[in-house]
């Protein structure tokens, strides 16, 4: 099952698409590109990405996509993408108990 998107990372990413398109259409299309072969590997190893350095105990993990990070969780109905964010931010703590996983 390929991974999805909860609304809130669904929003950031389609909003940092936006905001790369507003300055350089190739370049938002090569990120979208390269988003989308991080994705096809988590179908197939959804434990490559790397816990989040800042929180080694959460079960959170990460996909480094320069300069973004997709933060996701391993849930038994496949993997979501709970946040997106710059590289330059720094995370909050995941909420405990993992995401709030929405279809």
């Amino acid at each position: 099952m390929s991974p999805r998107f909860t609304p809130q990372a669904r929003d950031q990413f389609l909003g940092v698409l936006a905001y790369i398109a507003a300055q350089d259409e190739i370049a938002a299309a090569a990120l979208l590109l390269r988003v989308e072969r991080a994705l096809q590997r988590l179908t197939r190893f959804p434990y490559s990405g790397r816990r989040i350095p800042e929180f080694p105990r959460e079960s959170t993990r990460e996909v480094v996509i320069r300069p973004y990070r997709l933060f996701y969780e391993i849930a038994s109905d496949g993997v979501w993408i709970s946040a997106v964010w710059h590289s330059a931010q720094r995370p909050a703590p995941p909420p405990s108990g993992g995401a709030q996983l929405e279809t």
